[in-house]
């Protein structure tokens, strides 16, 4: 009798967890408009047009749409060790489920960064409701979301991927580093299913 290796669904948001779009959208800034906005001053989820000339989000996001004829989504880098990381549990037999919400615009901007960088996904969600989705651990820096996340899916592990912008809150496990991730994965499984938040 074969016995299948037990294995997670990870429910993971791009932008602010793989993909860092705050130093991506202030480097083209600061480089179009001749700017010198520092990243460690976006402290707040939205309403980052008051760092710029734009009079509300609607303007910025009509410029953030066509950067070289791609919108932004497509030239962000990708934080230290995400890439990696993720591909390395997709390796060991996990599914990598993207859980992102983007605009229209960025939709094959979004398949198109994917691809370039690597990141191995069979499952790709574009959808603002990313608790529909079920998982078996999620990670997001949106305080809404975490908080949404705790209400719909309180039996599952839930992680903040530690940005400015966010803050602790309980049933909900911090991650500052892609490694912590591993271990995360190993309790969970040792449990034979969700962690518990420490």
């Amino acid at each position: 009798m074969t016995h299948t290796k037990p294995s997670l669904r990870l429910g993971i948001d791009l932008d602010g967890v793989v993909a860092d779009f705050t130093s991506g959208w202030i480097s083209r800034y600061n480089q179009e408009f001749d700017a010198e906005i520092d990243p460690a001053s976006v402290t707040f989820w939205d309403g980052i047009h008051k760092l710029t000339h734009f009079a509300d989000m609607a303007e910025f996001w009509h410029w953030s749409s066509d950067v070289d004829g791609a919108s932004i989504f497509r030239h962000l880098e990708p934080y230290d060790g995400a890439i990696e990381a993720l591909n390395t549990l997709f390796d060991q037999g996990h599914e990598i489920v993207i859980l992102t919400h983007k605009p229209r615009f960025a939709i094959s901007d979004t398949f198109a960064w994917l691809a370039e960088h690597g990141l191995k996904s069979r499952e790709v969600h574009l959808i603002e409701r990313k608790w529909d989705i079920d998982c078996d651990l999620y990670i997001d820096d949106a305080d809404h979301n975490l908080e949404a996340y705790v209400h719909y899916r309180p039996d599952r592990l839930i992680c903040r991927y530690v940005q400015p912008w966010n803050s602790p809150r309980e049933h909900v496990i911090d991650i500052a580093e892609w490694t912590d991730l591993f271990s995360l994965v190993e309790k969970s499984l040792d449990r034979g299913g969700a962690a518990e938040p420490a």
